[in-house]
């Protein structure tokens, strides 16, 4: 299974935003890696470089390798509209990131474990493809048995309300998938287009 497990704090510093984490060891050090830290010289970077940077970090935020980051802009880029706003659709409808946004689980990474360890259920079947593109309708939630294990039951924090295209069922421990996101409710600071130029090379 394709994943990144790497140091967590080395991607946050170089990018200088909690990538993969809450980042509150941000205010102690928020120097981008390196022996000399903030007083080595770094150059201005290019087009290509900002380009590239732009398309890592989509990478490191919701958890893909190349091959299959560069699967999902195929796909963006097959359906219609703009291709930058499709990728961040398809993003968002990942199982896994799905999981996150609703609160069930606190990361990415620990909602990507929910989804493969098959505690999550979509539509009643259990789903363990982390990747799995939700569909407008979908129902997210969790076997009887995994709502009842105390630990998982203790990270369920439920739906942040800025969340419009997910709604929340508290009482049934259960999401649902309205609909794919507007690229202006995704909280994430990606520049899509950069990535879009990127690959258009």
């Amino acid at each position: 299974m394709a994943r990144y497990t790497g140091p967590k704090t080395k991607i946050s510093r170089i990018f200088g935003e909690p990538i993969t984490g809450n980042g509150k060891w941000l205010t102690k050090n928020s120097n981008p890696p390196g022996m000399h830290g903030a007083n080595r010289k770094r150059k201005t970077l290019g087009e290509y470089a900002l380009q590239l940077r732009e398309k890592q970090k989509a990478k490191y935020t919701y958890g893909l390798l190349e091959k299959q980051f560069r699967k999902t802009f195929d796909e963006a880029s097959r359906r219609k509209g703009v291709t930058g706003e499709n990728l961040i659709k398809l993003l968002e409808a990942r199982l896994d990131n799905t999981v996150f946004r609703l609160g069930i689980a606190p990361s990415r990474q620990a909602a990507r474990q929910l989804v493969s360890h098959k505690h999550v259920t979509v539509n009643g079947d259990v789903i363990n493809i982390p990747s799995y593109s939700c569909k407008p309708g979908d129902i997210i939630g969790l076997k009887n048995k995994s709502a009842a294990n105390d630990t998982i039951a203790a990270n369920i924090r439920g739906k942040n309300a800025k969340f419009n295209w997910l709604e929340w069922n508290e009482a049934e421990v259960k999401g649902t998938f309205i609909t794919y996101p507007e690229r202006e409710s995704v909280p994430e600071n990606i520049k899509e287009q950069l990535i879009v130029e990127l690959y258009s090379k």
